[in-house]
């Protein structure tokens, strides 16, 4: 309230932020939509910094992701980035305004910042803003904690200027896009997405035990048992940090399989055990990546405008705080 009353301000970037967020607790697909982000700027020449939370790290404060980092240090969704984009600066940091104005004193800073989880960061405004959204539990569907699974409400939704309806079936026809744009109601200045998982092709052999320990995993476990119905289940709470009970239980279960299936995110904290010494059958890791349906126009052009635009605009006045000096 007093953040939308401006008695508390929020501080504005130099450097082009784009925010990746959403409104509950967790399961809408964040760091897939982040990676496709991550791609996209690269692919165009921008100089990338993602800056996350940490959530379930046992450190604090501001932190840069080194060579020596683990999920513990960072949280496993940051080192998850930071293995799969080595060229990707990769900081943590609790206080977001605080960590972009530190990432902006750097000797080399980046060409543009992503904000991972970061819609109710209030202390920071970004530059662009991207809302997800399931589109089996669509915001407008669902609830405040904790009768349902919401963390804001949602008329922050407002705030955003794209809105991405994630992990639609394949299967999705026009008519039912429509049915999702009446129900979320978008303003006339905010872009409507639809995206899709889509599941890495690798060597799945025998009866898998899936190991998870996301917000949702029931997606996973669809896809998996698509390709084999006999395929056993252990899940864990989201972010679960494995024990060495844990490992136990998980290798009992292991003896009924012919291997283990289990997320990147997953395997970021199983690293911090020794599973996979003691593991007798394979560890196959499960990546995922998002397709995103092209409308009217696309998301690509979305950010690509919004950073190229924001890039000169700082150019230009650069120049004129020169010229006054």
């Amino acid at each position: 309230m007093l953040y939308d009353e401006r008695m508390f301000t929020s501080y504005q970037s130099q450097i082009p932020t784009i925010g990746v967020g959403n409104l509950a607790v967790g399961g809408t697909g964040k760091t897939p939509m982040v990676e496709y982000l991550i791609r996209l700027l690269q692919a165009h020449g921008y100089k990338v910094c993602v800056l996350s939370r940490g959530y379930k790290r046992k450190t604090r404060g501001f932190q840069l992701a080194s060579a020596s980092a683990t999920a513990y240090t960072i949280g496993d969704e940051a080192m998850q980035i930071q293995r799969k984009f080595p060229d990707v600066l990769v900081a943590v940091g609790e206080e977001r305004a605080s960590a972009v104005r530190k990432i902006q004193k750097l000797p080399n800073p980046p060409d543009v910042i992503l904000l991972d989880d970061a819609h109710q960061h209030r202390g920071i405004q970004c530059g662009l803003s991207i809302l997800l959204t399931a589109y089996d539990r669509l915001y407008v569907n669902d609830h405040l904690l904790p009768w349902g699974t919401l963390r804001d409400l949602p008329y922050r939704a407002s705030k955003a200027n794209i809105i991405v309806v994630t992990k639609c079936p394949d299967t999705i026809r026009p008519i039912d896009k429509r049915v999702v744009d009446s129900s979320l109601r978008p303003a006339t200045f905010q872009h409507l997405y639809f995206s899709r998982i889509v599941y890495a092709d690798v060597p799945i052999e025998g009866v898998p035990l899936i190991l998870t320990s996301i917000a949702r995993p029931e997606y996973m476990i669809e896809h998996i048992r698509s390709i084999e119905p006999q395929a056993k289940v252990l899940s864990f709470a989201d972010h679960h940090r494995f024990t060495a009970a844990d490992v136990k239980t998980i290798l009992q279960r292991a003896e009924q399989c012919d291997c283990i299936v289990t997320t990147e995110k997953d395997m970021q904290r199983i690293e911090q055990t020794d599973l996979l010494q003691r593991c007798p059958i394979p560890v196959v890791v499960l990546p995922i990546t998002v397709s995103i349906d092209a409308e009217a126009h696309t998301i690509d052009e979305d950010v690509l405008t919004y950073v190229s635009e924001s890039i000169r605009k700082s150019k230009v006045e650069g120049q004129k705080s020169k010229a006054k000096s």
